[in-house]
């Protein structure tokens, strides 16, 4: 059961009106790497995970104050747009004149100078977005990657505003990404103690299956001369179970692909009598 409280986890408000940053605000709301996607993200590791405890208390926790990180930047949003001019001529300064031009339309339009769930170019929020694989050595992996990408983008809108309000706002959320970023790396370590790290994925595959000769060989399949000078090409594989070794020229396993003529109804073919082609691939599907 959720329940919501009000006030702010954090206020901040702007000076004045500035649609065009409203516009940029939308990325880290309803982009990729927006709140939208980590809030949605962590909520369905957690109510998707089968071993109850301490990863699942902690997803829903993360989760649900990314919720709140949404309503914030959804309010500040509003609170750009407020007063926003809706044309030209009620643009009364040249600042306003270029914060029109470089505004987004959708939001006077569609939201009623509000806040929507989608990017800064328009794009609506997408679920395919979110990540609930099943495996939380896996996704707090890719969790770290958000939280670090969400620190980025939030620390180039930093430096896209002079207003002192919205910075204020901006540094909050880039103080939470970092310590949700150093949360999932101190997870990481505690699924690894725990013996819940499962290299590559945890009871899908035995790893006895792999075919040992491809399963540590490093093919270095570039013309960049010092790949093969970095730990993943040298020593131990990671799951200490070969030694690395390095094919320095690709090599093919396999033959040539040659597929049959295809059906001449759907591809060009050779002179030949296609009403027994077509007889023949008929037989071939009863």
């Amino acid at each position: 059961m959720f329940s919501h409280v009000q006030d702010l986890q954090f206020e901040a408000k702007p000076d004045g009106p500035d649609p065009a940053f409203a516009r940029r605000f939308q990325e880290v709301l309803g982009g990729k790497w927006g709140e939208m996607t980590v809030a949605m993200q962590y909520l369905y590791q957690g109510w998707n995970t089968r071993l109850p405890g301490k990863y699942k208390d902690m997803l829903l926790d993360i989760g649900t104050e990314e919720l709140a990180h949404v309503e914030m930047i959804v309010t500040m949003i509003d609170r750009l747009l407020d007063a926003a001019p809706l044309s030209l001529d009620d643009a009364k300064t040249d600042t306003l004149k270029a914060q029109y031009a470089h505004s987004n339309p959708q939001h006077p339009i569609h939201n009623g100078n509000a806040a929507s769930p989608m990017d800064s170019m328009g794009n609506p929020w997408n679920g395919l977005f979110v990540t609930a694989s099943g495996n939380l050595y896996a996704d707090f992996h890719l969790n770290a990657t958000a939280e670090m990408q969400g620190r980025l983008q939030v620390a180039r809108l930093w430096h896209m505003t002079d207003d002192p309000g919205v910075k204020e706002l901006l540094k909050f959320l880039i103080t939470r990404d970092h310590m949700h970023q150093m949360q999932w790396l101190r997870a990481i370590e505690e699924l690894q103690a725990d013996g819940l790290d499962g290299v590559p994925v945890p009871e899908a595959f035995d790893l006895e299956n792999e075919i040992d000769e491809f399963a540590a060989l490093y093919v270095h399949a570039s013309d960049g001369d010092k790949a093969t000078e970095g730990r993943w090409a040298q020593g131990q594989s990671f799951d200490g179970r070969h030694q690395v070794t390095v094919q320095e020229t690709p090599e093919a396993y396999g033959s040539r692909p040659t597929l049959p003529p295809g059906d001449p109804r759907l591809y060009s073919t050779p002179p030949m009598d296609a009403k027994g082609m077509i007889q023949t691939i008929k037989e071939k599907l009863t």
